[in-house]
């Protein structure tokens, strides 16, 4: 049986932030290791030898999770990160603020370190701190809204990075669609769009909750991001082969899109 979508109220109400965590990050034994893997990798790569840079780059949907910038913040001068949820976003607080009961991304911040080739503990000190300095906002953020960050006036960014985000609350992929058209007003003419997620995912878990996830398939992937007017530069997808312990989501690989708002575009 279909997992029906999620409403609002009930991520407001239900999603617990350090439940996700525990579940998805907390240790290298997690089901999404090969996930982490595989995002701080194209990360890498698309912010060093990829060429993509500039001053802003807005990161939608971050949950309570920064790993996903760690790379970004070599490459931007601001980072402006946001998420629906309060919950959330008080968890981002807590990690730039260095809160004794932050979230603990020592061991992912080690990996990007050593993907750059400093591991030593001083330079991930150093990262932490870099990444801390060049996160400038933490805002509200609501992929449904025509505005996604409505009321609040946005600057154009060079780049616009999700993660994880989309398939959660869009209902089909006429929503993902518009929603990634509606991001066009976030990002500069040439400029960048990153997303990584999962393919073919109905659900997923977070403790004794289960959240609903749009199954998008690649095909219908790259005809949203064309259909709303990108230039695809690149899509890479990875199959989901790490069998999880129980049943915590069923997607069946993972996706990296990286595409351009064309010049002509204002």
């Amino acid at each position: 049986m279909a997992t029906p979508l999620t409403s609002s109220q009930t991520y407001i109400d239900k999603f617990d932030p350090l439940d996700y965590y525990k579940a998805y990050y907390q240790s290298e034994g997690t089901i999404t290791e090969e996930w982490v893997d595989f995002v701080l990798r194209n990360l890498h790569e698309t912010f060093t030898t990829g060429g993509v840079k500039g001053d802003l780059l807005i990161d939608f949907g971050a949950g309570p999770t920064i790993y996903h910038l760690l790379s970004a913040c070599e490459a931007f001068n601001n980072i402006i990160t946001s998420d629906f949820l309060e919950q959330n976003r008080t968890q981002l607080q807590k990690w730039l603020k260095k809160d004794p009961d932050a979230l603990d991304w020592t061991h992912i911040v080690k990996r990007v370190c050593e993907l750059e080739g400093n591991s030593d503990n001083e330079s991930c000190k150093k990262k932490e701190e870099k990444l801390r300095r060049m996160v400038t906002k933490v805002l509200k953020c609501d992929a449904l809204k025509e505005n996604p960050y409505d009321p609040v006036k946005m600057p154009q960014a060079d780049c616009l990075i999700s993660c994880l985000c989309l398939e959660a609350a869009c209902k089909d992929v006429e929503s993902f669609t518009n929603v990634l058209r509606n991001f066009k007003s976030l990002i500069k003419p040439g400029g960048h769009i990153v997303l990584q997620s999962v393919l073919n995912c109905t659900y997923y878990f977070v403790g004794q909750n289960k959240f609903f996830c749009l199954p998008i398939s690649r095909k219908e992937l790259e005809a949203a991001f064309k259909e709303a007017g990108y230039e695809i530069m690149k899509i890479k997808v990875i199959p989901f082969t790490k069998v999880p312990e129980k049943d915590v989501c069923d997607q069946d690989s993972y996706y990296f899109v990286h595409a351009r708002k064309p010049c002509s575009q204002g």
